[in-house]
């Protein structure tokens, strides 16, 4: 059973679609099983048509969304498919527009033409059959007052010729027309056909042969003619009355017909086209259900001339009356005719064939020039819609290439070089592309550098005091907070041992000496100087352990003796610096020796902020005591001093970093300082030095820490 989809796709075959697109294959596939359903000669089910309609409306409703997903997805993606479509929306869909709209104009003009042409040769033919009527209507009125006179002799009065289409001629058209008359006096049939010679009536109009009788509203015309088209059943005349009153003898009207048939509509179709005018009036039934038969047809189909003359063919109505009632009704007629034919109507019989011929040769000839301009926008179009286009898709191509790590890659100098605003766009990509470049090795250097500097961060971590050990009468804590990565502030804490009278190894705690500084500058080369400083107190620390273990000194002495001295210790270090390094690069420090025996603290400032002694009833003392700055001045001398603690008095020493820090009320200050001791004086000291950070935060918010934080706290037990 698992074959079978690898024998599927060994074949090739698809599988089928689902969702709206398995939707509309289904549908189709219904649609086209009821089509063929439905052409089988046996099968006859209205219920199958009404189910393939159905089915059709689905099919249409789901293949809509459909087929514009699709257009979306696979045309519209692109941006040159979409500023193609954009310029035929906005640049080629009003033109078509107005092609379409001019057609129809001319369409509708044309057919509106062609109908007028028609009911105007109908008019010429009733305004002819009225002239004439009116004539014989006359001669006859003549004869019959004549005849009522006695004793008059009656000559024989020839016919009286049709009158034409006003220039005296008589219309061959005409001629060939049968005509029907019949004179009524007061409304009764005066003559018959075998009088028509002898009341001078042409023989050819019929007289006495009239389909149609005196209709009853014949006696409201008043003596005015009447001339139409008139309905009679489903059959057209063109009829004209006339009405002349004759003394003592009452009204004579005379009825000339026409009918409305095959000839008479050749007449009215000559050099037209085809003509239809139906007897029907819209909403009356045809008698017997037979259009035709209530149809006249005339002229022929006109064959085209050229290539686009087409077929007009126009419907309209024309307005009759009925023979009967003598209401307005409304007919349809339908003319099928040809643009060279109407151009001819109606340019021909004033300017001439030759003029007519201009006229259409130049409309073709503007047409064509029309369609080049429109050519030739549409070329320019595409070509700058591909040249958009182009550097789209070159910066598309870009950005990929940019994506998987390629800030190499640049816009090739074919779309760059351009003086557009395409071309700067390609121009900044490049110059970005380079930025990025750059400042990725930057980045890079940058993390470097971070590096070394975290691993000069933890290796600056280390010179600080680690683990700080009380003394059975002195508690020491120190905290350094840099402003950067390291610091150029410097403190240590060290303890001197008194040595075993037995071995001399190092003993019990006798001393310690507390050293704090600060480096002149920030970062690195402070952090370095102040490195060095460390090493170099220490060194003097490792020093006095050698002498005293080397056997140099006394079994008495302690390896604390060289810090008894703290200015002179002060001494050579300044000797040190000035000679190691720049002028520019000094060091403020303060050393201290406290000797565990005697709660004696003798000390030297070199430069540094005096720390203060704090006793335990409030008086403060400071330790300025020493000289200026080490590493500046060679040859310098440091004075020292001692004083004893007693129980309660703590040493507060700190850098500038505390002291210095500014807000909108000033300086934090060594009062806000003294202050926050005072408050938590009784606190262990890392709770008291957890305060004064506390409110130093407090002071400088949320701006940035301006220099490196120092404090260094020792309080006589």
């Amino acid at each position: 059973m698992a074959a079978a989809p690898e024998t599927a796709v060994g074949l090739g075959l698809r599988r089928i679609p689902t969702g709206i697109a398995g939707g509309v294959f289904w549908l189709a596939v219904w649609s086209g099983v009821l089509w063929l359903i439905r052409h089988v000669p046996s099968v006859e089910s209205p219920v199958l048509g009404w189910m393939q309609i159905v089915v059709g409306i689905a099919l249409i409703a789901l293949a809509v969304p459909l087929a514009w997903k699709i257009v979306q997805q696979r045309f519209l993606w692109s941006l040159r498919s979409k500023l193609v479509l954009t310029y035929l929306l906005i640049g080629l869909a009003p033109v078509l527009l107005f092609l379409t709209l001019v057609a129809i104009s001319t369409y509708l003009a044309a057919g509106q033409f062609s109908i007028h042409l028609a009911e105007t040769r109908m008019q010429q033919h009733l305004d002819e059959i009225g002239l004439e009527n009116a004539g014989h209507a006359a001669r006859i009125a003549q004869m019959l007052r004549e005849a009522g006179q006695e004793g008059t002799a009656h000559p024989p009065i020839r016919p009286m010729p049709v009158v034409g289409k006003g220039d005296g001629q008589v219309d061959p058209a005409m001629m060939r027309l049968p005509r029907h008359s019949m004179a009524y006096l007061n409304g009764a049939p005066v003559a018959g056909r075998q009088q028509a010679s002898a009341l001078g009536v042409s023989a050819q109009d019929n007289f006495g042969s009239m389909p149609l009788g005196l209709p009853p509203w014949a006696a409201d015309l008043g003596g005015n003619p009447f001339r139409g088209v008139v309905l009679d059943g489903i059959d057209l005349y063109l009829v004209s009355i006339d009405q002349r009153h004759i003394e003592g003898r009452g009204i004579l009207s005379l009825v000339t017909a026409l009918p409305v048939n095959g000839a008479f509509i050749d007449s009215v179709a000559r050099n037209l086209g085809r003509v239809r005018l139906s007897g029907l009036i819209p909403g009356r039934r045809v008698f017997g259900g037979n259009v035709e038969r209530a149809s006249v047809y005339g002229g022929t189909e006109p064959a085209p001339e050229y290539f686009y003359d087409f077929r007009v063919p126009f419907v309209s109505t024309i307005q009759v009356r009925d023979w009967d009632t003598k209401t307005l009704e409304n007919v349809p007629v339908e003319v099928h005719s040809r643009p060279s034919l109407l151009y001819r109507q109606l340019f021909g019989s004033s300017l001439g064939g030759i003029v007519t011929d201009y006229i259409r040769y130049g409309l073709i000839g503007l047409c064509i020039v029309f369609g080049l301009v429109e050519a030739l926008a549409l070329t320019m179009a595409l070509r700058l819609s591909g040249n958009i286009t182009g550097s789209v898709e070159e910066l598309y191509a870009a950005t990929q290439r940019v994506d998987r790590g390629d800030l190499g890659h640049r816009i090739p100098a074919l779309y760059s070089a351009k003086k557009d605003q395409l071309g700067e766009l390609a121009r900044s990509f490049n110059r970005m592309t380079g930025s990025l470049e750059r400042s990725l090795v930057e980045q890079h250097e940058k993390e470097r550098l971070q590096s070394e500097l975290s691993i000069a961060q933890e290796v600056q971590a280390n010179l600080f005091p680690r683990q700080v050990r009380d003394l059975p009468t002195l508690e020491l804590h120190g905290i350094c907070r840099p402003a950067r990565s390291v610091s150029g502030d410097y403190y240590d804490f060290l303890v001197f041992h008194r040595p075993n009278a037995s071995d001399g190894r190092p003993g019990p705690e006798c001393g310690v000496g507390i050293a704090l500084g600060d480096i002149s500058g920030k970062g690195i080369s402070a952090a370095l100087l102040m490195a060095t400083l460390h090493s170099a107190v220490r060194a003097y620390q490792l020093s006095g352990m050698d002498f005293v273990q080397s056997g140099a000194g006394t079994p008495e002495a302690d390896e604390g003796k060289l810090f008894e001295s703290p200015g002179g210790i002060l001494a050579l270090l300044n000797r040190h610096l000035y000679r190691s390094t720049q002028a520019a690069k000094y060091a403020t420090l303060f050393l201290a020796h406290y000797d565990a025996d005697t709660a004696e603290l003798t000390y030297s400032n070199a430069g540094h902020l005096p720390p203060i002694v704090m006793s335990r009833d409030g008086r403060i003392r400071r330790l300025d005591c020493g000289g200026t700055v080490v590493g500046l001045m060679d040859g310098m001398k440091y004075d020292e001093e001692t004083i004893r603690m007693t129980p309660g008095d703590i040493v507060i020493g700190y850098s500038d970093g505390i002291s210095e820090p500014e807000n909108d009320f000033g300086e934090f200050g060594e009062e806000r300082l003294l202050e926050v001791v005072s408050r938590y004086r009784d606190q262990p000291l890392h709770v008291i030095s957890a305060q004064v950070m506390l409110a130093l935060e407090a002071w400088i918010g949320a701006g940035e820490q301006p220099d490196d934080i120092t404090l260094v706290l020792a309080r006589q037990v």
